[in-house]
C-alpha cells in the first residue's frame, strides 16, 4: 500500500466486510432479544444496514474500484465475543444487557471508521462518495443514540447473589477487614 487512495479503499472494503457480518449479528441478537421492543431496534437496525452496504458498494463502484474479499478483524472480534458469551448460557434478561453493551461497542467502531473514511473521501475531493458515506455515519450515530437509551432502560432482572450483596455491604467489609488483620 503506497497512497491515501489504497488505504481508503482498503477501508471501504474493511467496513463492507464488517456490515456483511453484522448483518448476520443483528439477526441473531433481534431472534435473542427478550424485550419486542429491543428485537425491534435490532430489526430496524438490520435493515439499515443492508442499506449501507448497497451505499458502500455504489463508493467503490464511483471509484472504479472493485470490492475485494477484506475481513474486518475489529468486527469478527466483537462477533467472536457474542459467541463466548452464549457459552456462558447467560439468562435471558443478561443476554439483553450483554447485547445492548456489544451495540453500543460495535456502533462506536462504526463511527470511527466512518469519520476516517469521511475525512479521506473529503480531501482527495470525492464528494460524491462523502455524501453516500456521510449518510452511513449519521445512521451509525442515531443507533449509537438509540442503544445508549436502552442501556439506561435494560438492566439485569438479578443484580447480585445475597452472598456477593453481603461482601459488598458495609458489614460485610468490616467483617473482611476484621478476619484480614
Amino acid at each position: 500500500m503506497q497512497t491515501g487512495h489504497e488505504l481508503f479503499v482498503h477501508g471501504l472494503n474493511d467496513i463492507l466486510d464488517g456490515e456483511h457480518q453484522l448483518v448476520e449479528a443483528l439477526e441473531e441478537n433481534a431472534n435473542d432479544s427478550s424485550r419486542a421492543d429491543l428485537k425491534k431496534a435490532f430489526e430496524q437496525h438490520r435493515k439499515e444496514t443492508q442499506g449501507q452496504i448497497k451505499r458502500l458498494q455504489q463508493c467503490l463502484e464511483l471509484l472504479g474500484e472493485p470490492s475485494d474479499q477484506s475481513e474486518c478483524h475489529g468486527i469478527r472480534g466483537l462477533v467472536a465475543e457474542k459467541k463466548a458469551f452464549m457459552e456462558e448460557q447467560p439468562t435471558d434478561d443478561l443476554l439483553d444487557v450483554f447485547n445492548v453493551g456489544a451495540a453500543i461497542k460495535v456502533e462506536t467502531y462504526e463511527i470511527c471508521e466512518y469519520e476516517s473514511l469521511v475525512d479521506l473521501a473529503r480531501e482527495m475531493k470525492h464528494s460524491k462518495v462523502a455524501q453516500l458515506l456521510s449518510q452511513n455515519l449519521k445512521e451509525e450515530k442515531a443507533t449509537l443514540k438509540k442503544m445508549e437509551g436502552f442501556s439506561d432502560r435494560v438492566k439485569p432482572n438479578e443484580m447480585m447473589s445475597q452472598e456477593q450483596q453481603q461482601k459488598s455491604s458495609p458489614a460485610g467489609r468490616t467483617a473482611r477487614r476484621k478476619r484480614a488483620a
